[in-house]
């Protein structure tokens, strides 16, 4: 007999009054709620518009559910299908009876992130990039929902964390099973980790990051994926070919992908949009391209700038005393008869002064025009 090993949960489902509250599905949604909240802020401190990852989940998560529920029922359809069927066809919808296939939900729940962004112009990479470390933190989360169920676990271990699986599940008295499900939760709570640190590390954009989240999941998944004998696409037994499960072909499909799409974008550097399409071209056709939309100067700072700028420039037509003062002839050089006899020297042209009244005589201006040579040798010889 083990000295210490995990005990299954005897239940996964309790009752609030008649509404039944399953523990599946509980961890599903914590960890739904968990990505959205770490998706958000990371987004925001990306540039994004807060409450856009927000949006972008309701379609993702509903296309995600079916997505996931649909791997499900195709891969393991014989257990709601056929004479060996052990459930109802019509249970295939009881989603809370647990079946999620993460292939299925992260290929449909990418259609919905990408109609989301396409309704609104945002970079459907720039958003991969952004929720990958949240998913896979809540896969981390949403195993624990295999626990209760007492499903995804391994073949029989020795080891004191090994897992105790009741015979209405598959389990014999007395055996203990690898907890795969708590395998894959600590993987891909390092995963997570990790996909935070690279993404910072070494600014992976264009969907790179969401790359390396799809290459680092599948590797994980291929080798926990071959501790399982629980069933997957049939009754009693696991789907095969060549002596690996089906899972595990897709593992390693899915892998080569995500490592060619990371080769392949490796120059890549095309701009990513974070805001909408709306936000964008408001601020482009903005009146000042140094602020956002958001910025902008209201309509009074407007009109309050314009009377200022018109203040200043009446100010600025107003001759400066000084200025005014320097342009006036010097007193020191001024003849007696109150005419300037000679301009002082300046640096800049001389300006030309207006003629002023009483500076000089009619008179004194005929004296001087007679003052001539001929004028005055004829007074000496007059004499």
């Amino acid at each position: 007999m083990p000295l210490a090993s995990i005990p299954s949960p005897s239940q996964g489902v309790w009752y609030l009054g008649f509404v039944p509250i399953r523990a599946y599905a509980l961890c599903i949604v914590l960890g739904v709620i968990f990505a959205v909240w770490l998706s958000e802020r990371r987004w925001r401190a990306r540039g994004g518009q807060a409450g856009t990852i927000i949006d972008i989940a309701v379609p993702a998560v509903i296309f995600g559910l079916i997505g996931g529920r649909l791997y499900h029922v195709i891969t393991d359809w014989q257990t709601y299908f056929g004479d060996r069927a052990i459930k109802k066809p019509y249970q295939a919808l009881f989603i809370w009876e647990g079946g999620l296939g993460i292939w299925g939900a992260v290929a449909l729940g990418g259609v919905g992130v990408w109609l989301a962004c396409r309704r609104r112009g945002l970079s459907l990479s720039a958003v991969a990039d952004t929720v990958a470390p949240g998913i896979i933190f809540a896969q981390a989360i949403g195993r624990w929902g295999n626990w209760f169920n007492q499903e995804l676990y391994g073949g029989p271990t020795t080891l004191p964390w090994g897992l105790e699986i009741d015979q209405l599940h598959g389990g014999e008295p007395g055996v203990l099973y690898h907890p795969t499900f708590l395998y894959e939760s600590i993987w891909d709570l390092l995963l997570g980790f990790v996909l935070l640190w690279a993404g910072k590390r070494f600014a992976l954009h264009h969907g790179r990051l969401f790359a390396l989240y799809v290459a680092g999941y599948t590797l994980g998944r291929f080798w926990i994926e071959g501790l399982r004998i629980d069933p997957v696409g049939g009754v009693d037994h696991a789907v095969t070919l060549l002596g690996l499960r089906l899972n595990q072909w897709t593992s390693i499909v899915v892998f080569i992908g995500a490592l060619v799409y990371f080769w392949l974008t490796r120059n890549k550097d095309s701009e990513e949009f974070i805001l909408p399409a709306a936000e964008r071209e408001a601020a482009a056709s903005g009146p000042d391209p140094a602020h956002g939309v958001d910025q902008a100067d209201s309509a009074g700072d407007t009109t309050a700038a314009s009377e200022a700028a018109s203040e200043a420039g009446e100010a600025d037509d107003t001759p400066d005393p000084e200025v005014a003062g320097a342009d006036a002839p010097d007193p020191a050089v001024v003849a007696e008869d109150g005419a300037p006899d000679k301009e002082p020297v300046r640096e800049e042209p001389v300006r030309e002064e207006p003629a002023r009244e009483g500076d000089a005589s009619e008179g004194d201006a005929t004296a001087k025009q007679e003052e001539t040579p001929e004028a005055v040798q004829q007074e000496k010889n007059s004499r």
